[in-house]
């Protein structure tokens, strides 16, 4: 019996560099921008994906091939990880950053911003991880990093929208790591809290027990670390980024 087809992407590794390889999407500021420059003083070969023209910038400083396009889009992602894998042959690791999704007061969201929200907060790791599980697990090694945020843990009234769905993707997270660990593939969560990539506000800073926002290094570093071997043991997990900020255990 022939093994599974796993598509157009599940191609064999190539000679080259030995850099590990890895896909940051929405890198063109904040949070994804950090997290591309942080990779790359690693040593990461990088492919970024974002819609803004700030993307050729930071590609540009990080050696990085650049894709413009929408994590909402399939067609887009598909074209990330083919063009990734006709320049560097393998994929090692993917972060998922996305934007925000919409706000609102609770029970006045219009349907179509719930289901904007679900595209930028959950389907695009699904559709992402459809396209990359098999290239990693051809590989028997992978890493997966989806930035979300404290809200999924401590709903905040600010971001219904966010702290609904990144709740979901809390559970989607944990059922894929349980069902890839086996192969040398794991996926974590990043919860940010309250982080300087937006403006400070007073209010949202008196609740955080340091007293001020994080930085997106700091998101960056944490990023870094969830994909290097030193977190081989570490899988399916929602790791706080926040400064105390959440108060439940």
């Amino acid at each position: 019996m022939s093994g599974p087809n796993y598509g157009p992407f599940a191609k064999p590794e190539r000679e080259g560099p030995m850099n590990p390889v890895a896909i940051v999407t929405a890198a063109s500021k904040g949070m994804g921008a950090a997290i591309a420059r942080e990779l790359h003083a690693r040593g990461y070969q990088l492919a970024l994906l974002a819609r803004s023209d700030n993307l050729q910038e930071i590609a540009g400083e990080t050696q990085a091939l650049a894709v413009q396009g929408s994590v909402t889009a399939l067609s887009d992602l598909e074209r990330l990880v083919s063009q990734t894998l006709d320049r560097y042959g393998r994929i090692d690791a993917v972060v998922n950053h996305t934007g925000h999704p919409p706000k609102g007061d609770l029970l006045a969201i219009p349907d179509a911003d719930w289901h904007a929200g679900l595209d930028v907060v959950l389907m695009n790791v699904v559709r992402m991880a459809r396209l990359v599980t098999p290239v990693m697990e051809k590989a028997s090694r992978g890493a997966i990093v989806n930035i979300s945020t404290f809200a999924a843990f401590e709903p905040d009234a600010d971001f219904p929208v966010s702290a609904s769905l990144r709740a979901a993707l809390g559970s989607f997270t944990k059922l894929y790591a349980d069902r890839y660990a086996q192969v040398g593939i794991r996926m974590n969560n990043i919860l940010p809290g309250f982080i300087d990539s937006l403006p400070e506000k007073a209010d949202r800073k008196a609740r955080i027990p340091m007293g001020r926002y994080g930085t997106v290094d700091e998101v960056a570093k944490t990023t870094a670390f969830l994909l290097s071997d030193d977190a081989a043991y570490i899988t399916g997990q929602n790791i706080l980024v926040d400064g105390g900020l959440v108060r439940g255990l």
